[in-house]
């Protein structure tokens, strides 16, 4: 039996917009954010995906973002589970500056480490590998047995939690994962076999 894995960062910020750090910050979604999410929501219809169970995070950008994309695929009354392990990655001291800004303060290689390297963590945050620690363990207690029973199941989270889950369920290494880029809004569909690994990958993008 293999069920089915939907991965969607959630539609832009109020502070993607601005250029902004965000972490555990909790800024909505812009009038594009929105429509992003709305249109992942439509993609997924047309595809003629519905769903048993969802995921999300603690925050309200991916909650939105989930609530949006049920409303254009007629679920309303899903199951949908919120939980802080699929968070965004905690941006530490960065988190509300603007990047530019932050250049200006730390360095822009110092500042580059902390984006873009894998076990580098900015002051009092978190690098991927610490997200990781606390998405995989949830992933494969809470997510990964429904869908390995058949289910469909959607994960509405943000760029870093949900590369830290793509680097779990495709092997990929650090230097591989820090490639990756997820866009905002668009559906990543994996279907998976018995045995956790990815039979088939689709990304609908528009």
């Amino acid at each position: 039996m293999s069920g089915t894995l939907v991965l969607v960062r959630h539609g832009q910020s109020e502070w993607n917009k601005q250029n902004l750090f965000t972490g555990w910050k909790d800024p909505d979604l812009t009038e594009l954010g929105v429509e992003e999410a709305k249109a992942g929501g439509r993609r997924l219809k047309a595809a003629g995906y519905t769903f048993d169970l969802g995921f999300t995070s603690k925050l309200s950008r991916a909650q939105r973002t989930m609530k949006l994309i049920l409303e254009e695929i007629g679920q309303t009354d899903l199951d949908v589970t919120e939980n802080l392990a699929l968070n965004e990655r905690d941006y530490g001291d960065l988190a509300g500056l603007n990047k530019d800004d932050a250049r200006e303060k730390w360095g822009k290689e110092q500042v580059h480490q902390w984006r873009r390297s894998y076990d580098v963590p900015p002051p009092n945050g978190e690098s991927l590998k610490d997200t990781g620690a606390r998405v995989w363990p949830y992933y494969l207690h809470d997510i990964q047995p429904s869908v390995l029973r058949g289910n469909t199941v959607i994960v509405s989270a943000h760029g870093n939690s949900l590369r830290a889950l793509v680097m779990a369920i495709e092997g990929m290494t650090p230097e591989e994962i820090l490639k990756y880029e997820i866009a905002t809004g668009v559906p990543i569909v994996y279907k998976l076999n018995a045995d956790s690994t990815v039979a088939e990958k689709t990304v609908l993008q528009a």
